[in-house]
Order: structure tokens, then C-alpha cells, then sequence
């Protein structure tokens, strides 16, 4: 039905292919145009718009060690390292 295809990029001037799978993706979302960018300039032109986020540097209630977190840290909530984080979620989700 749908063929993979390459196409030139708007902005950077690479080709990028088209896949079969998103254009049907395309397709079933009633989209009429085929993209103009790649995937790399379709992010950048995306993030472009939105400010930088702010970082927030703690210590992590677990383990000790540093840990920076995009939410400023209040003392009444544990924060976490991302290891620490995820090794508390595995567990949840085991229960």
C-alpha cells in the first residue's frame, strides 16, 4: 500500500525518509501534506519556542548523592536521584 520515500528537508537540505508506517500514520490522522523537515529540524523548530527549563541541583534522600531536578525542592517532600528514582518505581510496580 504505502512505500517508503525520500525527501529533501526545508530547512537543512538532507534527505530524510518518509516511511511507509508514518504515512499512514499521516493518512489516518486526515493530514493532506507530506513533511517538509526532518525529524531533527521538526524538533529544533519545535523547542525553539519554548524557554530553556531551569534545573534545580539537591541531594538525594536515598543515597547522598547529587542530584539535579527540573522543580525547586521544597524540605517537606524527599527528593531523589533519577537511579534511586527508578529503582523505587520497579519496586511499586512489582508490589
Amino acid at each position: 500500500m504505502y512505500e517508503n520515500k525520500t525527501l529533501i528537508c526545508e530547512d537543512c537540505g538532507n534527505e530524510f525518509i518518509f516511511t511507509a508506517e508514518e504515512q499512514e500514520f499521516y493518512a489516518e490522522k486526515g493530514f493532506q501534506n507530506e513533511p517538509k523537515r526532518c525529524k531533527e529540524c521538526r524538533y529544533k523548530r519545535k523547542n525553539a519556542q519554548r524557554p530553556p527549563r531551569e534545573y534545580f541541583t539537591t541531594t538525594c534522600a536515598n543515597c547522598g548523592k547529587e542530584a539535579k531536578v527540573p522543580f525547586q525542592p521544597t524540605s517537606d517532600r524527599p527528593v531523589y536521584c533519577s537511579d534511586c528514582f527508578a529503582a523505587m518505581r520497579e519496586q511499586q510496580q512489582e508490589q
